[in-house]
């Protein structure tokens, strides 16, 4: 009989072992998946938003540049980061933003970032600022636009990188997309103009 106490302590502790749960395995950790390029449309609007929000409730857009960043893939109407400047009537000064998918060393943060303001009178050279609601058509529909017009360009140039400007000149009565064929206007001996409000063809540049 005093082995029984025993036994039973030993049935228990059986038990208790048997019945815990087994140790969980550890999750793997996925790999990083590489970052994704911006169309124009969404860093702008991403880089208003602060504009408004920190520095001007009556910001407008002057105008926008893309900002091929190698780390990223390219994609059709998108690049790694964009540059936005804006400007403020009332306070007479324009500031300028960048948007990227990643960091980068120097100025360029994954982001919205500001990179500082300059005096403003109404004017740019030959831009005038906007709004962004008229602003309709993305840069991935105008490089679509414009690559239809492309065609023997593309096929004496092929692989050329693509960047893209988009800006209100006196040209135009809207915003434009100018799609460039080269790092940037400056360089490039090829571009086409796509109305950014309703996305139609408007001219060749060469």
């Amino acid at each position: 009989m005093k082995k029984l106490p025993l036994l039973m302590l030993c049935v228990s502790t059986f038990l208790w072992i048997g019945c815990s749960e087994p140790p969980q395995p550890v999750a793997k950790k996925e790999p990083e998946k590489a970052a994704e390029p911006a169309s124009g449309q969404s860093a702008l609007f991403k880089m208003y938003q602060v504009a408004r929000a920190s520095w001007s409730g009556d910001a407008q857009v002057l105008k926008l540049n893309s900002i091929q960043v190698p780390e990223v893939p390219a994609a059709a109407g998108k690049a790694g980061a964009w540059q936005a400047t804006f400007t403020s009537g009332t306070l007479a000064k324009t500031r300028t933003y960048t948007y990227s998918v990643v960091e980068q060393e120097g100025n360029l943060h994954k982001g919205v970032f500001s990179t500082g303001e300059e005096a403003w009178s109404g004017r740019q050279g030959m831009n005038t600022s906007f709004d962004i609601r008229s602003v309709s058509f993305d840069s991935d529909a105008a490089y679509k636009t414009a690559d239809e017009k492309a065609g023997d360009y593309d096929k004496k140039n092929p692989g050329m990188p693509i960047s893209f400007q988009l800006e209100k000149i006196d040209k135009f009565t809207t915003p434009v997309w100018r799609v460039v064929w080269g790092e940037s206007v400056g360089t490039s001996s090829f571009s086409i103009y796509v109305d950014a409000s309703l996305g139609k063809f408007l001219e060749k540049m060469h």
